[in-house]
């Protein structure tokens, strides 16, 4: 999480009640099926579904939220065992509780009580405007039950302004319209057909929303078929789920919303935050939604989106940014070495990888032996390394001006040899630092060797 502040989850909260059991008769006189009762969960939901996620990726988070009654106690307790610090304005009333019945993993009926629409919501209170002043990125939950309709909380939000994003609006269909200059609003399909009336097609309707919203970006969630992420100046980005979303889908448009906040609020741009939503809700759905665990982790992000995220984050802290790069087409020791003496040169290290037509280019038709993604995967296992982005180029100059490290390291046996890409370091102020190179290990050489080995 940025140093900047926690993440504040404003809207409102639900308190989910799982009861399972089993169903072995029927009611006499009619058919409906009797559930005998073996256990019952209770976590948080609504807003507070989406606090506990954030929390569980190790966010510092505070929920703002309105709660009443015996089910406003339970969930209390169900935030605090979540790490989730709570501002409570108090309701008039009940907290709506949302209770499943069900039966080997099927639900049979879904029962809802309490927290009608009507309920009064207590006044934005002192503690509940400095946290919004101080907060480093804000996740508005709506579910349409009034909260975000509040004068003095819209208000408040207003005051952050552009300078305070990033900030993630959840709609609801009978919730608050986003407020203007909200960095990433978050409508599915249905909510988006809802908001965004009399214009045909997925992209075109989700432009024209963005636009009336006034928002940086709008990014429709797509259940198993991913989302679709418009905004002003860029081409519409679709993403595909990154896994199987057969499980149970409860819960999933919070863990999208969470993940995206939370990487906005780590220094992710939008495309990046929405990929890494995108694979947050598909293994959140794959082990069972919000009835699987609240305390399962978010999937690492595509180390192209690491590689960023690192970068910001040493950057905030005025860090040291140290990159190389090359083919690492049968990853040995002699790479382990130069890699471990890169990273002890600053705080992060960014390995640029030459992409397959760019190896076949510089080392001829027979090579790589192992694919652009495989080598990714394995240099972004190690310990030392921060983050890992192919490029397609013969040489990273271009990748370098974007990344503009500190410092460019490149292993010993470059000594003495012209590099294209070290002539633009000077531009931002960078380095070129030549690794010490541990002799006799050589992706070549073990070729050679095994072709030797198999023709003997």
């Amino acid at each position: 999480m940025s140093s900047r502040g926690p993440l504040l989850v404003i809207g409102d909260a639900l308190l989910d009640r799982d009861v399972e059991g089993s169903v072995e008769r029927l009611c006499p006189g009619t058919p409906a099926p009797v559930l005998d009762e073996h256990t019952v969960t209770v976590r948080p939901g609504g807003a507070a579904l989406s606090a506990a996620l954030a929390a569980a990726d190790g966010c510092h988070t505070l929920l703002l939220t309105a709660t009443g009654g015996d089910a406003g106690i339970e969930l209390r307790e169900a935030l605090e065992r979540h790490g989730v610090e709570l501002i409570d304005l108090g309701l008039e009333g009940t907290t709506p509780e949302k209770i499943r019945l069900i039966t080997e993993g099927q639900p049979l009926l879904r029962l809802d009580r309490g927290g009608a629409p009507s309920s009064s919501i207590g006044a934005l209170s002192a503690s509940a405007r400095a946290a919004i002043g101080w907060a480093g990125a804000v996740l508005v939950s709506d579910y349409g039950r009034g909260l975000t309709a509040q004068a003095e909380l819209r208000a408040a939000l207003a005051r952050r302004g552009r300078e305070h994003a990033p900030a993630v609006w959840d709609p609801h269909p009978r919730g608050s319209e986003p407020l203007p200059a909200i960095t990433l609003a978050t409508p599915n399909e249905a909510e988006l057909a809802h908001f965004a009336t009399g214009a045909d097609g997925l992209a075109t309707r989700a432009i024209a929303l963005a636009r009336r919203w006034q928002v940086r970006g709008l990014c429709v969630t797509r259940g198993g078929d991913g989302a679709l992420l418009v905004r002003d100046g860029a081409r519409p980005l679709s993403v595909t789920a990154t896994q199987s979303s057969s499980g149970d889908a409860c819960g999933a448009g919070d863990r999208f919303a969470a993940a995206a906040a939370v990487a906005l609020a780590e220094g992710a741009d939008l495309s990046s935050a929405v990929r890494a939503a995108v694979a947050a809700a598909s293994a959140f759905v794959a082990a069972g939604g919000a009835s699987g665990s609240l305390v399962t982790t978010s999937p690492r992000p595509p180390v192209s989106d690491r590689a960023e995220l690192a970068i910001t984050r040493v950057r905030q802290r005025g860090g040291i940014v140290v990159a190389t790069g090359g083919c690492f087409d049968l990853l040995h020791a002699g790479h382990l070495a130069s890699l471990e003496s890169a990273r002890a040169l600053g705080d992060c290290l960014i390995v640029c990888v030459n992409s397959d037509a760019s190896v076949r280019r510089i080392k001829g038709a027979g090579r790589p032996l192992v694919s652009a993604e495989d080598r990714a995967a394995l240099l972004g296992g190690l310990r030392c390394v921060d983050g890992v982005i192919t490029f397609d180029e013969d040489d990273p100059s271009a990748l370098l001006e974007r990344l503009r490290p500190d410092i460019w390291a490149k292993g010993g046996d470059y000594e003495g040899r012209t590099l294209p890409e070290v002539s633009g370091l000077g531009a931002w102020g960078g380095r070129a630092v030549v690794l010490p190179y541990l002799d006799g290990h050589s992706t070549t050489r073990l070729i050679r060797e095994a072709g030797d080995r198999a023709a003997s």
